[in-house]
C-alpha cells in the first residue's frame, strides 16, 4: 500500500524490505514515540488499550496537521521537491507512519537518485508542531524515526531534519547524531515488548497530568495506592510490631 505513494515522488527500490524484522501487522505507529517520550502510559493507554480523549491541545493540533498535510501530494520548486502527507515505514523498526514534509533537495555529487527525477536529490524530513520547541526530546526523536524509514525505504543517509514550531514560525534544524539514532531504537524496542505483553505501565504523577487529554481516564491519582501485595506486607509488619 505504501508502494504506490512512494512511486509518486519518484522513489528508490526496496531492496531492505528483504530484511524483515517485523512482519507488517506488527507495524506500531512511528507518531506512537511522541506519546512514548512524553509518558508511556499515555502511550500504552492510546496504542495498546485503544483509549482515547480530545482536549484543546489535541484538537489544535490535529488542525495545525491537518494544514500542512491535507491528503498526500508533491510539487516542485526550482531545484526541489517537496513531498506532503509521505507514508513512510521500517521494517527494522517495526512503525510505518506519515511524514509532515520531506524535501528532496537536487544535489547531483552526495544525493540519491529518485526513479523518474533527473539528478541526484538529499532528503531531508520537516515535522511541523503546533506550539514552541520543547525541553524534552519527543519532537527530535519522532523527527529521527521518520528519518531513520526514510533512509532504509531510499537507501541514502540523513544527516539532518528540521522541526517547524508554529508559535514562531520557523525550523529548527536537528542533527541526526547516533546517540539521537539509538534513542529512537531502544524506544520502540520496548514499545513492542510492552504492545506483545499487553501491558500498561504505572507512571508518578507530574505537573505535566494536568495538560493530558488522557487524566481522566488514567486516574494518576489512584496510581499512588498500594498493590495488594505492598498492602498484606505492611499489615504483617504492623501486626509483628505490635
Amino acid at each position: 500500500m505504501y508502494s504506490e505513494k512512494l512511486a509518486a515522488v519518484g522513489c528508490a527500490t526496496f531492496c531492505s524490505l528483504t530484511l524483515n524484522r517485523y512482519k507488517e501487522e506488527d507495524y506500531l505507529m512511528l507518531s506512537g514515540i511522541q506519546h512514548f517520550t512524553f509518558c508511556r502510559r499515555q502511550w500504552a493507554l492510546i496504542h495498546v488499550e485503544q483509549q482515547w480523549n480530545e482536549n484543546l491541545r489535541t484538537v489544535e493540533g490535529a488542525i495545525f496537521h491537518k494544514k500542512a498535510h491535507d491528503g498526500y501530494s508533491a510539487e516542485k520548486r526550482k531545484d526541489v521537491i517537496i513531498s506532503r502527507g509521505m507514508a513512510v515505514f521500517s521494517p527494522t523498526l517495526g512503525v510505518s507512519g506519515v511524514c509532515d514534509i520531506v524535501e528532496f533537495h537536487r544535489d547531483d555529487k552526495r544525493g540519491v537518485p529518485l526513479h523518474g527525477r533527473e539528478g541526484r536529490y538529499m532528503v531531508y524530513p520537516v515535522e511541523y508542531k503546533k506550539g514552541q520547541p520543547k525541553e524534552d526530546e519527543a519532537d527530535v526523536l519522532q523527527l529521527a524515526a521518520q528519518a531513520m524509514c526514510l533512509e532504509e525505504m531510499l537507501e541514502c543517509e540523513i544527516a539532518k531534519g528540521y522541526l517547524y514550531y508554529g508559535e514562531i514560525r520557523r525550523r529548527i534544524e536537528v542533527q541526526m547524531e547516533e546517540t539521537l539514532r539509538q534513542q529512537v531504537r531502544d524506544s520502540f524496542e520496548e514499545m513492542h515488548r510492552y504492545y506483545e505483553r499487553k501491558y500498561t505501565p504505572k507512571v508518578k504523577r507530574t505537573k505535566a497530568c494536568n495538560a493530558c487529554s488522557l487524566k481522566d481516564l488514567c486516574v494518576p491519582r489512584l496510581l499512588k495506592n498500594p498493590s495488594a501485595k505492598e498492602y498484606i506486607s505492611k499489615r504483617i509488619e504492623e501486626e509483628k510490631e505490635d
